[in-house]
């Protein structure tokens, strides 16, 4: 599903207009990015928590040629599927 039929979805479901379902995911966005600057972390209840996470620099290899790398360290954001809908997803083992 792309972000077009997404707000057609959420245009339809709550009978507003497509414009304002994109408002509503523009501001949850901005909503989130502002959280993870401030807190390190953003939750979306019963679906995804993002986390920012900070990776150590390291060592690695060049797949093309196997000479030695060095990766520095950066900043990445990370999605925690929630329990419960990895539960509702993926089945059990």
């Amino acid at each position: 599903m792309g972000k077009s039929e997404l707000f057609s979805h959420f245009a339809d479901r709550f009978e507003v207009k497509r414009t304002q379902a994109r408002e509503f995911f523009d501001e949850l966005a901005a909503l989130s990015e502002r959280e993870l600057k401030r807190a390190g972390e953003f939750t979306l209840p019963g679906m995804v928590k993002l986390v920012v996470q900070k990776r150590k620099a390291r060592m690695g290899r060049n797949p093309a040629t196997g000479e030695a790398i060095k990766i520095p360290a950066k900043t990445v954001v990370k999605a925690r599927i929630q329990k419960a809908l990895k539960d509702a997803v993926l089945p059990r083992k």
